[in-house]
């Protein structure tokens, strides 16, 4: 089983619109049994940018966020792996270990700016494609959900 090392012991109640839920094998809760984020909490994480092209966008992009790892550090969470969902219900499966062998982020922003729903916002999984070739893959591709909403850490 998968560890994400404890970097907290409570999180704090979101005070803006719920971006982000997690729930399952976590450790740490501030909404009954899941822990929820708004985007100011996520944007309170340490902030990472990589550029990358991705097969949805004709130009190299930059994405901006915290990485998955220290947003399941944040929750303590334990598991093999995780089912993401998206605002219109699609899910799919991130084997938890993608966390900590890629720098994986949840982005906040495109190109600097915050993501509407319309362009894959508010929240996007995204893999640094371009660190590594092995990542341009359809499995990959498949795991970047966009228009992430929640977590269930398994």
């Amino acid at each position: 089983m998968a560890t994400v090392a404890h970097t907290q012991a409570s999180l704090p109640a979101p005070k803006d619109r719920v971006v982000l839920t997690l729930g399952g094998q976590i450790g740490v809760r501030n909404r009954g049994s899941h822990a929820a984020f708004d985007m100011a909490m996520l944007e309170a994480l340490p902030q990472h940018t990589f550029t990358t092209r991705t097969p949805w966008d004709d130009q190299p992009v930059t994405f901006r966020g915290p990485r998955l790892r220290d947003v399941l550090a944040a929750v303590r969470a334990e598991g093999r792996q995780l089912r993401a969902t998206a605002l219109n219900d699609y899910r799919v499966v991130i084997p938890f270990e993608d966390a900590h062998r890629h720098d994986v982020i949840i982005a906040t922003r495109k190109n600097g700016v915050r993501m509407a729903v319309r362009d894959k916002g508010p929240l996007f999984i995204v893999y640094p494609f371009d660190r590594d070739p092995a990542l341009k893959d359809l499995r990959y591709y498949e795991r970047s959900i966009w228009q992430l909403k929640a977590i269930d850490v398994e």
